[in-house]
């Protein structure tokens, strides 16, 4: 075995000095160096991004057109709205259109993310047809008045009426339930005729007694104006016009009044429990709509709320369902009672609520 020649350290010196190095590379950072190639700053932009653009603000600037979809007020609805409100209050009306101009509007305004967002720009000035609810007019209002003046010989007879279910009698005025009911409600009779009515559970009811069962029918029913009122009533009677009757009679007697935030939704949230059924109502945006089962769908309907979220994490047993949802209604915590409440003044409150986002 052939040994290693030795040498020493002077010669090892002299060998690593005849070897060529490597070049050196200057840092004149303490960073790492990169061993990529540097990607540039400003990535180059493509001509489909650059017709993007320009496509863009061609819609800019016709959406901000005097003619466009955001017109300016005319001296009409100038004149309207000084009818409503005071001259301070016009002068600041004017002079926050005088401050937020259309460009700023369209190019800084955040659309609704949501799924039934709508897809254009509007102001929802005028009722379109085929997207919007039909509503109930001034002029329907003036066409019911001349009505109710008309005398009774010159009406149309084929002019349907609301009728309280139960026994039929030859003249309304004879009905002694429509009397009753408008001396304990103080409504008059075409006020009770507009009221809403729904029947939402009915089901048959045995009473076990020592001389056999006794079979009844049960009715939960809902009243409301859809104007911030509603009412739920429950009957029971042998016969099925009996039951209806009673049950529509307490709904409208057991009438209360609905806060409503904007007149179409609630304040924040709210949950009630009755029995083994817990409801959880929440507040959302305008054109959310009632998205909730049928049962809080119709009391949002009676009582005139337009956008209401639910829930129903637990029981979903129909009459305490319904109960529920009517308690957590009636007992919302409005922002007057938490200002009176921290001993505060009250002020608007509309950002707060909604997270900062005016509507």
């Amino acid at each position: 075995m052939a040994s290693k020649t030795y040498q020493c350290l002077s010669c090892r010196l002299k060998d690593s000095l005849r070897q060529p190095s490597p070049p050196i590379r200057r840092q004149f950072h303490a960073s790492t160096p990169r061993a990529a190639r540097r990607r540039p700053a400003y990535p180059s932009v493509k001509q489909d991004a650059l017709e993007a653009q320009q496509s863009h603000k061609e819609h800019v600037q016709q959406l901000i057109r005097r003619d466009g979809p955001l017109p300016d007020y005319t001296e009409r609805e100038w004149a309207v709205l000084a009818m409503r409100y005071t001259p301070e209050q016009m002068d600041v009306i004017r002079a926050g259109e005088k401050a937020v101009r259309k460009k700023h509007l369209v190019e800084q305004g955040r659309l609704r993310g949501d799924a039934f967002r709508p897809t254009y720009i509007d102001d929802f000035a005028t009722i379109r047809p085929l997207v919007d609810k039909p509503v109930r007019l001034a002029l329907d209002d003036a066409a019911a008045q001349a009505e109710t003046n008309t005398p009774a010989d010159k009406r149309d007879e084929k002019t349907t009426k609301l009728r309280i279910p139960g026994v039929q009698y030859s003249n309304e005025e004879e009905d002694p339930h429509m009397t009753r009911l408008c001396q304990q409600t103080g409504l008059t009779k075409e006020e009770i005729r507009r009221i809403r009515v729904k029947n939402l559970v009915s089901h048959r009811v045995v009473n076990q007694t020592r001389m056999g069962k006794i079979q009844s029918l049960y009715y939960l029913t809902i009243a409301g104006n859809q104007d911030g009122m509603l009412g739920i009533g429950e009957g029971k009677a042998a016969e099925d016009e009996d039951g209806r009757r009673q049950a529509m009679m307490n709904a409208i007697r057991n009438m209360k009044p609905i806060p409503r935030y904007e007149e179409r939704t609630i304040y924040g949230n709210v949950e009630a429990k009755v029995g083994a059924a817990v409801v959880q109502l929440s507040a959302r945006a305008p054109g959310f709509g009632n998205r909730c089962q049928h049962l809080i769908f119709e009391l949002a309907r009676a009582a005139g709320i337009s956008d209401l979220a639910a829930r129903t994490p637990r029981s979903r047993n129909k009459m305490n369902v319904v109960k529920a949802a009517f308690e957590a209604l009636t007992s919302q915590r409005l922002p007057e009672d938490v200002a009176r409440a921290r001993g505060r003044k009250m002020v608007d409150v509309r950002k707060v609520y909604y997270g900062g986002q005016v509507y």
